[in-house]
């Protein structure tokens, strides 16, 4: 994979599976980390996937093949697009894939008028809260959570995520100065 903006398209119900081969390769380094569970957590079902691609909220980076190397799943919180997920196959780490694929999620966001952005993340994890932080995304404080993030971060928790500390983020999106098309 060459070291140039990465290719960014929406995925084929033919590579459903691999997005999920490529979440389970990205939540291995988590086990190095003492995050076992983290690790072996199952990534969304077929049926997940397929809802997200029908609902246009499911975005591939692929290499010159057009091979998918990383993928980006959102959702609307809070009238806010949402990253819900967002992985990298570790073969492709370190090239900007994750951040091509979130600036790709922004850009398209701003465009249609969203004033922002939101995603939940671990905070202490190298991968997660800091590298969000590098990439303009700052951590909320409850009194800043709507209802929905709220219900989500509820989940979470029931879900036994907060055995290891989690945060909410946001990113504005300074909407553009010239007009969109």
């Amino acid at each position: 994979m060459r070291n140039d903006a990465a290719r960014i398209r929406r995925p084929v119900e033919g590579e459903l599976l691999l997005l999920q081969e490529i979440e389970r390769r990205a939540g291995a380094p988590f086990a190095e980390i003492g995050l076992e569970e983290i690790a072996q957590d199952d990534p969304p079902s077929l049926d997940e996937l397929r809802e997200a691609l029908a609902a246009d909220q499911l975005w591939v980076s692929v290499d010159e093949e057009d091979a998918p190397w990383a993928y980006l799943f959102a959702i609307e919180v809070d009238g806010l697009p949402h990253v819900e997920q967002v992985s990298v196959d570790p073969r492709g780490a370190r090239r900007g894939l994750g951040r091509q694929l979130i600036e790709f999620v922004a850009e398209s966001a701003r465009r249609k008028g969203a004033s922002a952005m939101t995603l939940t993340t671990f905070r202490d994890v190298p991968w997660n809260a800091p590298y969000y932080e590098r990439l303009g995304f700052r951590t909320l404080d409850e009194a800043e959570l709507g209802p929905e993030l709220i219900a989500l971060r509820r989940e979470e928790i029931e879900r036994g995520l907060d055995r290891w500390p989690r945060v909410a983020m946001r990113r504005e999106l300074p909407s553009s100065s010239g007009v969109d098309s």
